[in-house]
């Protein structure tokens, strides 16, 4: 299996990820939200993550587009100014249709693994999207954010940084940026194996 995640409209760098899966024997892949806002081919990126029957669910820039009225919008600078046509740009280019299979996405997906345990993918943390699982935090400050989720290992995304932690019996893995990673034109992607004995968690990236 194949975690992806903050793909931000990035056709470039998906494609670079998804010609670099067929090395790993990948059979489903899955993307953990911010899809299609940021970059310059929203509508291309959602056709090919359909075309490639990706498992995804919602972030928190997937969550503005369907849900924000851009009527309210007062940009007070240029960069605001920016960013709002940037988001109406989406809009228009996405569409009523690609926009409401975005609004149908979900907040979290759960996988069943062969040895019983359980995969959660999320955008930012289990118990409350808006917050992110970070590489910075420690500990306990994860283990916070983690709250009661029962899964034994959380995929998530958000912050672009990719890391992986674990916390007694359950795993946090961070699958960092496809499209907006912070060190420049790479693009990250995290490879799960499920075995009896366990599960092989790869975390690698390609150039674009």
């Amino acid at each position: 299996m194949a975690f992806l995640s903050d793909i931000h409209g990035n056709l470039e760098a998906l494609e670079a990820v998804l010609a670099e899966l067929p090395r790993y024997d990948v059979g489903q892949i899955y993307v953990a939200g911010d899809l299609v806002y940021g970059g310059a081919a929203p509508v291309e990126v959602f056709k090919r993550l359909q075309a490639v029957s990706a498992i995804c669910t919602r972030g928190l820039t997937d969550h503005a587009l369907v849900t924000l009225d851009p009527s309210t919008f007062d940009p007070q600078t240029p960069e605001d100014q920016r960013k709002a046509e940037e988001f109406l740009e989406t809009r228009r280019a996405l569409g009523d249709l690609f926009l409401e299979r975005i609004r149908r996405l979900p907040w979290s997906f759960r996988i069943p693994m062969i040895d019983g345990r359980e995969i959660v993918m999320v955008h930012g943390a289990p118990g409350d999207p808006h917050q992110e699982i970070s590489h910075d935090l420690d500990d306990d400050e994860i283990r916070e954010l983690i709250a009661d989720e029962v899964a034994d290992i959380i995929v998530c995304g958000s912050t672009h940084v990719p890391f992986q932690v674990q916390l007694g019996e359950v795993s946090v893995v961070n699958v960092g940026s496809v499209g907006a990673a912070p060190e420049g034109r790479v693009a990250h992607f995290t490879v799960l194996t499920p075995r009896m004995d366990g599960t092989e968690i790869l975390q690698n990236y390609v150039d674009y």
